[in-house]
């Protein structure tokens, strides 16, 4: 369900408890191993695509990832750092992060994200997923957010304005509307290899396989 700015506004401010676990929703369009049009899936959405490595790397990783999801963690701390080093710092996987949150606020990280000074877009998710325990299951994360987020060079201010801006948020939600809808993104994380759907927290050693 998507929200407007005041009822996201009231939804965060009430403090509401994010997903920790992995979360189903509607029905699947495309179940898993199923091959998806690889040129409409790279078509960026409205905020434009995060991505890492060289557009020309012979494959793509496009991730669905909420920020509070206790698996999108896993991955990102147990095989996104040698996945990187192994494909995308040596060009031969283009990576792309896509928001796909599962509640109000793991939106607000991603619209934090994608607000951050100096396009610190993927330091900002780092430090959210490093950090998850800190913001996401504790009883004040507006708060908590604030003090996470000046590490990336936030103010008060600016960080109000982030969460404020409807463009912002509308974008996130066409982000995630777009992959539940057209790509039958039902759960995070979900990864598209060259295309082909592997939901759940894939290893280095299913990422090897998948590329070989």
């Amino acid at each position: 369900m998507d929200l407007d700015r005041r009822q996201f506004l009231v939804r965060l401010g009430a403090g509401t408890l994010a997903a920790g676990a992995f979360a189903m929703l509607p029905a699947a369009a495309f179940a898993a191993d199923e091959k998806v049009d690889l040129q409409k899936l790279l078509e960026p959405g409205p905020l434009g695509d995060m991505a890492l490595g060289d557009p020309k790397a012979p494959h793509t990783v496009v991730e669905y990832a909420s920020l509070t999801c206790s698996h999108c963690k896993h991955f990102h701390d147990t095989t996104f750092k040698p996945f990187k080093e192994k494909y995308v710092d040596t060009g031969k996987v283009r990576f792309i992060l896509r928001d796909f949150p599962l509640d109000p606020l793991a939106t607000a990280g991603f619209m934090l994200a994608h607000a951050a000074p100096n396009n610190n877009f993927f330091p900002m998710v780092d430090l959210l997923f490093t950090q998850q325990e800190k913001w996401a299951f504790v009883d004040d994360p507006v708060s908590a957010l604030l003090d996470l987020s000046k590490q990336v060079g936030f103010t008060q201010e600016t960080f109000e304005l982030a969460l404020k801006n409807q463009a912002l948020l509308d974008g996130v939600n066409a982000v995630k509307d777009r992959g539940a809808k057209e790509f039958g993104v039902d759960a995070t994380p979900t990864f598209f290899i060259d295309g082909v759907k592997k939901p759940g927290a894939l290893s280095l050693e299913d990422l090897d396989a998948l590329l070989s």
